[in-house]
């Protein structure tokens, strides 16, 4: 599925602590245009209690939630 997604951007905030991740995330929102799309990268385990519940109530898109071990990938598109 993720190889038909044209990622605009990627975050990779692996070794920051929460809630920069959440914080760092809604800061790259802002700077989207509607139709854009990110992947954000993170090993702190809060970030998927964080991440994909703050993507919604912005009104975006969460195309996909993994993870890989310790380490999750979310992909946010801007609506």
């Amino acid at each position: 599925m993720t190889s038909e997604i044209n990622i605009d951007y990627v975050l990779n905030l692996e070794g920051e602590p929460c809630p920069f991740p959440a914080m760092a995330s809604i800061n790259a929102y802002e700077d989207m245009q509607s139709g854009e799309v990110i992947e954000i990268i993170s090993d702190c385990p809060q970030s998927i209690n964080n991440i994909p519940v703050d993507a919604k109530k912005r009104g975006h898109e969460v195309l996909l939630v993994e993870q890989d071990g310790p380490t999750f990938r979310y992909i946010i598109k801007h609506l």
